[in-house]
């Protein structure tokens, strides 16, 4: 018998690189909807791709075949570049094929290539899309295909499609007349740490330095961070704070644009301790991304109550809404400006910081996702078990 029927759901993910892990903000969400889905009664079982971290094998975390309740199964992974997401995503998706399960959640555009998989063998559907992942330019004309095919993939088979911002909301509806639900990422509770480890470990001061926390791609807008910083008059250091995704080239290119300006400085890929120290202390933090989904580092950056300067785009502005600063995004003259205005007014900065953690943790809270989730996996299970029932009278 399904677990359906006993009201507690046994769920597939898929998509991610592996948890326990943050390489990426999928990761984190995965990790986060999962553990808290299983301590709800739920069974979840994440697939795991097999590998490396992305940000070196010293990253690697131990093993594990649980992980807080959470069944983790390595898949069958191809180790070169973007053949390593597909080939996961392709193996996870057979194995969910087979499996027992109550809901197949997919995560991001490019495995839900293979979302057709589980669902010819009448597992319900569920993709989150983390982003419209075929924009990046880090990928080549065959992924940027892939990618757009799983798009379509998602729109034509999904039960459900979860978006993380109205505006790729509205992408989907003006794109492919698909109706998606909105359901925003969350954020914990965090406890503010004193500054200890990044003093003597970066030379950094408590309100001294001005942060960017995520993965190190062109997306992320920090070729013109970097331009813009080397122009701003200030004594705080820049600290380009994660590490590169898959090859390490435009890492190269960054700290290359970035030998001359010594006040420069790249941690690379950070967790634990180091982290929450970070977010802690900072005097203001930066996104200046081109393409995001739903920020995940934006999101802890407020939650940590700090004074946030982000771009523009439509990913970003809803996160802040009336709180933190905007500049036109990929204007660095508007960035520059920017990052001098606020770095030469300390005032203005206490002031972006009022309400922010109480606005941020009471709008964008983990348990209030995990439970909108679950609600959509729930109606699809009502609805399929009223089928059921339907068909079963017919067939008498």
């Amino acid at each position: 018998m399904s677990s359906k029927h006993s009201g507690k759901l046994n769920i597939a993910m898929l998509g991610h690189k592996r948890i326990p892990s943050r390489e990426g903000g999928i990761e984190v969400v995965v990790e986060e909807l999962s553990t808290r889905m299983v301590k709800r009664g739920n069974s979840v079982t994440c697939f795991n791709r097999r590998g490396h971290h992305v940000s070196g094998k010293d990253f690697d975390t131990q093993d594990v075949k649980v992980y807080k309740g959470v069944r983790i199964k390595k898949v069958f992974t191809i180790p070169k570049g973007g053949l390593a997401a597909m080939s996961a995503s392709v193996t996870a998706a057979v194995c969910a094929a087979f499996g027992r399960y109550d809901v197949v959640h997919f995560h991001a555009e490019g495995p839900c290539a293979v979302l057709w998989i589980p669902k010819l063998f009448g597992k319900r559907c569920v993709a989150t899309i983390h982003g419209l992942d075929h924009r990046r330019s880090k990928w080549g004309r065959f992924a940027s295909w892939y990618i757009r095919t799983g798009e379509k993939c998602a729109v034509r088979f999904a039960d459900e499609i979860i978006v993380l911002s109205k505006n790729v909301q509205n992408y989907f509806m003006e794109t492919y007349g698909r109706e998606t639900v909105y359901i925003p990422n969350g954020v914990s509770h965090p406890r503010h740490v004193e500054a200890r480890e990044i003093i003597d470990k970066y030379g950094l001061s408590v309100g001294g330095y001005i942060l960017f926390i995520g993965r190190l791609v062109p997306e992320k807008g920090l070729r013109y961070l970097i331009e813009a910083y080397k122009k701003v008059q200030t004594d705080m250091p820049l600290v380009i704070a994660g590490g590169s995704s898959d090859a390490g080239e435009f890492e190269a290119e960054l700290q290359q644009a970035a030998a001359d300006d010594s006040r420069i400085r790249f941690t690379g890929f950070i967790q634990g301790r180091i982290l929450e120290e970070l977010y802690s202390n900072a005097y203001i933090y930066v996104l200046p991304s081109d393409l995001e989904g739903m920020p995940l580092s934006l999101l802890e950056a407020m939650s940590y109550g700090n004074c946030c300067l982000t771009s523009d785009i439509p990913e970003c502005s809803e996160v802040l809404e009336q709180h933190g600063f905007t500049f036109r995004h990929g204007d660095v003259a508007d960035l520059t400006r920017m990052l001098q205005h606020l770095c030469d007014n300390p005032a203005l900065v206490e002031e972006g910081k009022k309400n922010i953690v109480e606005c941020i943790c009471r709008d964008h809270d983990w348990e209030d996702t995990v439970a909108a989730t679950l609600r959509l996996y729930a109606a699809n299970a009502e609805a399929d078990s009223t089928e059921e029932v339907a068909y079963e009278s017919i067939t008498g």
